[in-house]
């Protein structure tokens, strides 16, 4: 039995037809806004909610189309994946679940390494993309960066990483742990070259990652908001810890407390990492050649 019949201005459509609503149409900023989520009209704003300035959670390939000039990029070492090292297996095997979230998401491993042109001047971005597996650490991630500053070294080229990462990934046991060693010495290696190395921290940047490499840049930026740590709020608080300020853990807690260099809105990052690539890198490099 019907219980109606939508006649008025001839909408006839039965319950059994209608569409749901596509995921993503709507998105939810902290303060309760809701903004219509056009492709268009987010991407012209470089994925910031107008109403309130929310930087939604991109990806990289969002941040190498905002970056490098004209989407124009080699990605690098992407024949990396991750194996199953320890056989680990919970709610699935782990190299189930690998494959299944290579499927999902169209991304081969939770990094991808690019080497473009930002207002001409090149630079090797690795990009982290948290909707595999979180953007955790595995032994691929962090091969995936070694060889990445390796390449910038031998190239002379400046180096960023883009962090968006719960930390380690528990499936690899110690093997992820090892990569946070592996790439903090790497890193030491792009030092002595005098090469600089610019860390993006965007949210959440979490666990092993921001205890290590995340927070050794030569400049350290983040995003508006974002959400910066070791262990969870809730974590740390359950242990017995005082209360803490609403915004901690976040980039402007941070910034006040001298862990960040500045915080940047996503509309003026490609202009700022052009003038930090000039002031630390390209600028001296005109002036030995001349």
């Amino acid at each position: 039995m019907k219980w109606f019949k939508r006649t008025e201005k001839g909408i006839q459509t039965d319950t059994n037809k209608k569409r749901n609503t596509p995921h993503g149409l709507w998105v939810k900023s902290p303060k309760g806004e809701f903004v219509d989520s056009d492709s268009i009209e987010l991407k012209n704003n470089f994925y910031i909610t107008p109403q309130d300035g929310f930087h939604i959670k991109i990806g990289s390939a969002e941040y190498f189309e905002i970056l490098f000039d004209d989407n124009k990029f080699e990605e690098l070492f992407d024949h990396i994946v991750s194996s199953d090292p320890i056989e680990f297996v919970d709610a699935i095997p782990y190299k189930d679940r690998l494959k299944n979230t290579q499927k999902k998401t169209g991304l081969k491993e939770a990094i991808r390494i690019g080497v473009g042109d930002v207002y001409g001047k090149k630079l090797v971005v690795a990009a982290m993309d948290f909707k595999f597996i979180g953007g955790s650490l595995g032994s691929a991630m962090g091969e995936r960066i070694a060889r990445s500053i390796s390449y910038s070294i031998t190239h002379r080229i400046p180096f960023m990483i883009i962090s968006k990462s719960g930390g380690a990934r528990m499936q690899e046991g110690a093997f992820s742990l090892m990569q946070l060693a592996k790439v903090c010495s790497q890193l030491n290696l792009l030092s002595e070259a005098k090469i600089p190395f610019i860390s993006l921290l965007t949210d959440p940047t979490m666990g092993g990652i921001t205890a290590s490499f995340g927070m050794l840049g030569d400049i350290n930026i983040a995003e508006p908001s974002a959400t910066i740590g070791f262990a969870g709020r809730r974590v740390i608080e359950g242990m017995g810890a005082r209360d803490f300020p609403e915004d901690f853990q976040t980039s402007e807690y941070l910034m006040d407390n001298g862990f960040l260099d500045y915080i940047i809105d996503r509309k003026n990052l490609k202009q700022n990492i052009s003038l930090f690539l000039k002031i630390l890198f390209y600028n001296q490099q005109e002036e030995n050649k001349a």
